[in-house]
């Protein structure tokens, strides 16, 4: 695929080396935000672009995305970011993530001469985003931003959950916003799904996309609309939340809040199924 300068979506964050953990067999995989959600969004066969950081060694891991037709704007870290994920395979849903590395505050000169319908920031850790690169990105059109990466933060050896110090500031800047249900009880003291959701777009956020293990609820437009997850294994549990906000978000650039909703359900569904990324076929 040529190079665009037009782009439909732009995702950026860290690209990730991670180390998958069951029952004590691990294995290195790619991962991160702009991974999985990137592929999601090229295999719908949108224009897509990712800019990262990693080491200069790790950039041969990129060839997988360009093989896709994504556009790849990478600059040389001092350190490729990575998680360790350790789960149980009898609750793929629970797991442990440690920190093996990371790759530095994405740079605003690091942006490249492009545009984009939504810029998506897909980071991991907080840290690779800041809140001047995102009034940039809010400068240029729609941001869509994944909560995890301003929340998630390094503290020695583990990854911990930390309120986002600048979050009433930075939510404003934000169009679309993904969250799942912890990050939102913690964000906003509720554990009802309906008045989290209210809550968070209070600070500015347009839609908010909450996921769960059962599935994704969208608040758009004042209405709630559900869609269930419903895997017939957890094989690919690792990139759910990221295959559910890029395929929400691919799809919401032509379709409604509600049939992006379903839509997103179903790929999630399909992802969940099979390790990496989404394979492109629905259930």
């Amino acid at each position: 695929m040529a190079d665009n300068k037009e782009l439909d979506l732009l995702f950026i964050g860290h690209f990730a080396k991670d180390r998958n953990v069951v029952d004590g067999h691990g294995k290195t995989e790619s991962g991160g935000g702009i991974y999985f959600g990137s592929v999601v969004a090229r295999r719908m066969g949108l224009r897509v672009g990712v800019v990262t950081r990693l080491h200069a060694d790790d950039f041969p891991l990129l060839d997988e995305l360009k093989r896709e037709g994504i556009q790849v704007f990478a600059t040389a870290a001092p350190e490729t970011s990575g998680i360790e994920n350790t789960y149980k395979s009898t609750d793929m849903e629970r797991r442990i993530c440690k920190p093996l590395g990371f790759a530095g505050t994405i740079q605003i000169a690091e942006l490249p001469n492009v545009s984009a319908k939504i810029y998506v920031i897909a980071s991991i850790i907080a840290g690779e985003v800041d809140l001047p690169l995102l009034k940039v990105l809010a400068s240029r059109g729609p941001v869509a931003l994944d909560i995890q990466g301003f929340v998630r933060v390094r503290e020695g050896n583990d990854l911990v959950f930390r309120p986002w110090a600048q979050m009433a500031e930075g939510l404003k800047y934000v169009t679309y916003l993904k969250v799942d249900r912890a990050e939102a009880e913690h964000l906003t003291g509720e554990t009802d799904l309906t008045t989290a959701a209210r809550r968070l777009r209070e600070y500015g956020p347009r839609e908010i996309v909450l996921t769960q293990s059962s599935g994704v609820t969208v608040f758009a437009d004042g209405k709630m609309y559900q869609a269930p997850f419903t895997p017939r294994s957890l094989a690919g549990r690792t990139g759910r939340g990221d295959t559910c906000f890029s395929s929400y978000l691919s799809k919401r650039l032509t379709s409604s809040p509600e049939e992006a909703c379903r839509f997103a359900g179903a790929v999630t569904t399909a992802k969940q199924e099979k390790p990496g990324p989404w394979d492109g076929t629905l259930p």
